[in-house]
């Protein structure tokens, strides 16, 4: 049985929260806490309190459409996704993992920045992740570079983690470059990281790789990712494409995160 916990989502009229700063409230042993939707460490801590809040009460939709859309646009190329050898960036508890699992996936080597979504991802979903490493791509270190070359990946994959300074351009970056040639990048943001207005450094770099030789676009699709607080559709996009070639570093110049 799953666990149950005793959350309230805050009270959002007139503060306009962003998403990335949107909180609940949980309630422990007659003490109440305070959590923000982004602090992971306590929330992955909590057997079933992620799933409560973003899959139960959310309706978060994320891990099925970017692997479904993965596994058709490999299917339209006549490859087979049980040949994939995927590096899951961002993997959180596994949910990415095991709906790669559930369609063959040959090998998934998982990625976090914080321990606490390993020991996770154990706990929930033991024997999803072949491997999984706890680290910085931002600055990854000589050893783990030399260890993911050797899973020779072919997929990355990255959802509900980009945008919001969970994953800096240049970690994404750096994961990209995982990837052997012709490999499969598959992932999701939020729409307004698609649109001029939006002037932020993830948001340029996106939209300048969208439109690079580096990039050989199959499938973009705006879907509902899950509810805001308020019961109201957030939009993303769903993108599925090949790296054609290395992205050099001159595509990071014009970002403010360097």
């Amino acid at each position: 049985m799953k666990n149950r916990h005793h959350v309230r989502f805050s009270p959002t009229k007139g503060h306009d929260l962003a998403q990335d700063e949107a909180y609940f409230l949980l309630t422990e042993l007659g003490r109440e806490y305070k959590f923000r939707f982004h602090d992971y460490d306590q929330i992955y801590s909590r057997p079933g309190l992620y799933e409560q809040i973003f899959y139960d009460r959310l309706r978060c939709t994320s891990p099925k459409k970017v692997g479904e859309n993965l596994k058709g646009a490999i299917a339209a190329t006549e490859q087979s996704i049980t040949e994939l050898r995927v590096l899951d960036l961002g993997a959180g508890n596994g949910m990415m993992g095991e709906v790669l699992r559930s369609f063959g996936v040959a090998r998934i080597v998982g990625a976090d920045i914080i321990p606490e979504a390993r020991d996770a991802a154990d706990r929930d979903r033991p024997g999803v992740y072949d491997e999984y490493y706890v680290a910085d791509f931002f600055a990854l270190e000589e050893e783990t570079q030399s260890e993911l070359k050797d899973w020779s990946i072919n997929c990355l994959t990255s959802v509900a983690a980009l945008g919001f300074d969970d994953i800096p351009v240049r970690a994404f970056y750096a994961a990209m470059n995982c990837v052997e040639d012709a490999g499969w990048i598959a992932f999701n943001i939020k729409e307004t990281f698609l649109d001029n207005s939006d002037d932020s450094g993830f948001s340029r770099f996106i939209r300048e790789l969208i439109f690079s030789e580096y990039l050989d676009i199959h499938h973009l699709e705006r879907y509902r990712h899950r509810l805001s607080m308020e019961g109201e559709p957030l939009y993303y996009f769903s993108l599925v494409a090949q790296k054609m070639a290395d992205i050099p570093e001159i595509i990071l110049r014009n970002c403010d995160e360097l």
